[in-house]
């Protein structure tokens, strides 16, 4: 089961190479490039973004749901869960020397782009809330819920993000 895809290289202002990784539903990524932006789509899925603040490296995942319905054995992917890729990333963290003193998480998404009744966006949203606070993560930004998707842009090493709702006009 493949977690990661590479993208290609952009160029920064100034002339400056940007190495563009992008990922999607079921996927997760941890850099520690400067130039390198992780980059995703989501509607009401969700993607966490945490990194080290004082390390300089972090990671983005993408998640459909907080976990399955059903505790079976036919669950499909697990890679689509909430509760798998949330424990991939910050697992990835810890093995790359993370020290959760240090750790910062943002998390987006969580939309409801058809205006249904459907909160599984919400329910997205708050399970990733809940299990960065459970595994004792601090929280710094939270931008979710409406009826538009998004285009994720996350600069793992600064920490910075780039949130551009989809808004069809």
């Amino acid at each position: 089961m493949a977690f990661n895809r590479h993208g290609g290289t952009t160029m920064r202002a100034g002339g400056q190479p940007t190495r563009r990784v992008t990922i999607s539903q079921g996927q997760y990524e941890v850099l520690d490039d400067p130039d390198a932006v992780i980059t995703t789509i989501l509607g009401s899925c969700v993607a966490a973004c945490v990194r080290d603040i004082h390390r300089g490296f972090g990671g983005m995942n993408h998640f459909v749901l907080p976990g399955p319905q059903h505790k079976s054995n036919n669950v499909g992917d697990p890679a689509r869960y909430g509760d798998r890729l949330m424990e991939l990333l910050v697992d990835s963290l810890f093995k790359r020397g993370a020290n959760r003193n240090s750790l910062e998480a943002k998390i987006f998404g969580g939309a409801n782009p058809l205006n249904t009744f459907s909160t599984v966006g919400l329910q997205n949203a708050a399970f990733a809330k809940r299990f960065l606070e459970e595994k004792g993560i601090d929280v710094v930004e939270v931008n979710v819920g409406g009826p538009y998707g998004c285009k994720l842009d996350y600069w793992p090493v600064s920490g910075k993000t780039r949130h551009t709702l989809l808004t069809g006009t």
